[in-house]
């Protein structure tokens, strides 16, 4: 708690320059002009790895800070990278047509307008991370060696999750750009393109790890040196369900952010409640009830994915979604 505390006491004040470098964040992908969030992006983590190492250590003639100093390193790297954004936006000539530092005046209606399209976001980030939290209290039961293996997947699977939560970004912003444009046909298969592309990029690095999943885990991935390699190869049978997951993840998760880039996230909202609601079903039944084991459990992310993919993919068919196009 007290370690807490001290990376708390510094690292809070970076939410601050966090939420308006946000903002900037979705502007430019929501015009499609993403270079320059990448070159941000590096230069955020460059300066964070050196700070943290500075920082933590006392290197480089740093305080030695030990915790606190992770905290006040992350602060700094978003600092700079807030002001670099700043920089970079005042420079851009084709950002001035936006007039971003001119009549800054509320308007009642856009923010309504922005409530409205957000707050369902906003849930279906705590419902997520909710049904993660859950999903592990459930596998935390098992025993502790159950949740260092669950713990082994997460890795990887947050791992494969990056290129596939760019994409996902990406399809939002071609989304909205093919409604503003009045091409409504081209949205179905505009997503299926994006979702080939997704697949290939992800199972292109599960193909990898999966050549020789224990030197990899070994090497890449678990860190420290006491390395348990009886607990790396018991996670193997996971890893492969973990190539079903992801593809129906993919598919699920592309279509689903198709259909944010629609404005329909309430119609999202109610969606992911309704594939959250049977996947924990499915996963505390497998459990508790059947004792299946873990490697059924993670099967409900199956389940929960395919079953976002299906219903996401018939509204979109529908073209209910038509009447919140702003």
């Amino acid at each position: 708690y007290q370690k807490s505390i001290e990376y708390l006491n510094y690292r809070s004040y970076g939410v601050f320059f966090s939420y308006v470098g946000l903002c900037f964040i979705a502007l430019y992908t929501g015009v499609a002009r993403t270079t320059f969030i990448m070159v941000d992006t590096i230069v955020l983590a460059v300066v964070n790895v050196f700070l943290n190492y500075a920082l933590i250590n006392g290197y480089y003639g740093f305080p030695e800070m030990g915790i606190a100093g992770a905290g006040l390193a992350s602060t700094i790297a978003e600092i700079v990278a807030f002001v670099l954004f700043i920089i970079y936006v005042i420079w851009d000539k084709k950002a001035r047509i936006y007039q971003l530092f001119t009549n800054i005046r509320p308007n009642v209606e856009l923010i309504k307008t922005q409530i409205r399209i957000a707050a369902p976001i906003v849930v279906q980030s705590v419902l997520g991370l909710g049904s993660w939290f859950v999903f592990f209290a459930i596998i935390d039961n098992l025993g502790e060696r159950e949740l260092a293996k669950a713990n082994v997947v997460r890795i990887v699977y947050l791992l494969m999750s990056i290129p596939i939560w760019g994409f996902c970004s990406a399809v939002n912003t071609l989304t909205s750009n093919a409604i503003g444009q009045g091409e409504f046909k081209s949205i179905i298969p505009l997503t299926w393109r994006v979702t080939i592309l997704t697949l290939i990029t992800t199972f292109t690095m599960y193909f990898i790890v999966m050549i020789d999943p224990v030197y990899i885990l070994e090497y890449i991935f678990i860190f420290g040196e006491n390395k348990d390699l009886t607990l790396l190869k018991d996670s193997i049978p996971i890893l492969y369900v973990l190539g079903g997951i992801l593809t129906t993840f993919i598919c699920g998760a592309v279509f689903f952010n198709s259909l944010s880039g629609t404005g329909a996230t309430f119609q999202g909202l109610k969606i992911q409640i309704i594939c959250i609601i049977a996947y924990l079903i499915f996963v505390y039944t497998a459990i508790n009830y059947f004792k299946t084991g873990q490697l059924w459990a993670w099967t409900g992310e199956l389940l929960y994915w395919a079953l976002m993919f299906g219903i996401t993919y018939w509204y979109l068919k529908s073209f209910k979604w038509e009447k919140h196009k702003m």
